[in-house]
């Protein structure tokens, strides 16, 4: 059985059983991979295929509904994208390192991130973390729910954040980039303040901003 929640803080509450929402995190959850070379056309003996198998911090991204226990729909997997913690992200993605990095994808502007706040409670204790749209797995829903009722607690985003992290990844999915774009117009004021901030940086981090926009 699922008990109440407990209010955490703006971001996030604790909770316990196997009643699911979007913005559960789970904490080494079990993903797989399939090769990078996985052939084409597939051969019939499927006993030779191998997947990689790793425990990773996710949060889920279905929606609330379509994994209720009362719901209706045939929805049988649950959706789910990474969530690191940022400095372990900055590891991967030396950008997230740089404070204009940071700043950025806390604005929202790297379209294939999300970060999200920290958490300061206890066992659970997480610092700022970031959730990426650029790997996206399932699991059936019967073992997730099978999971998260053996399992101990775990954060659950509140509203309106976990709304905010559902709004950017669909912005992740449905963005487009256009042929022929309309001009700039050009500021003399915003190009002056720009290349004064580049210059009020470090060599290394001007760098690596000047690489991540070339």
């Amino acid at each position: 059985m699922s008990e109440e929640p407990l209010i955490l803080s703006d971001w996030y509450e604790l909770v316990r059983g196997e009643t699911l929402e979007q913005g559960d995190i789970f904490d080494a959850c079990p993903v797989f991979r399939p090769p990078s070379d996985l052939p084409c056309p597939i051969d019939q003996n499927y006993e030779s295929l191998e997947f990689t198998g790793t425990l990773l911090d996710v949060v889920v991204m279905s929606q609330s509904c379509d994994i209720a226990p009362c719901q209706k729909s045939d929805m049988w997997l649950v959706l789910f994208c990474p969530v690191w913690e940022l400095s372990a992200a900055a590891k991967v993605n030396p950008f997230l390192a740089s404070g204009f990095g940071k700043e950025e994808c806390r604005r929202g502007h790297l379209p294939g991130y999300h970060m999200i706040d920290g958490c300061q409670d206890g066992k659970l204790k997480r610092g700022v973390s970031i959730v990426s749209f650029r790997e996206v797995w399932s699991l059936p829903l019967n073992f997730v729910r099978q999971m998260a009722a053996k399992g101990g607690p775990r954060l659950r985003m509140r509203p309106p954040y976990r709304e905010h992290l559902a709004q950017a990844f669909a912005r992740y999915f449905m963005r487009v980039g256009l042929p022929a774009d309309i001009e700039p117009f050009k500021s003399e004021t915003a190009e002056k303040e720009i290349m004064k901030k580049l210059g009020a940086l470090d060599e290394e981090t001007r760098k690596r901003v000047l690489a991540a926009f070339s």
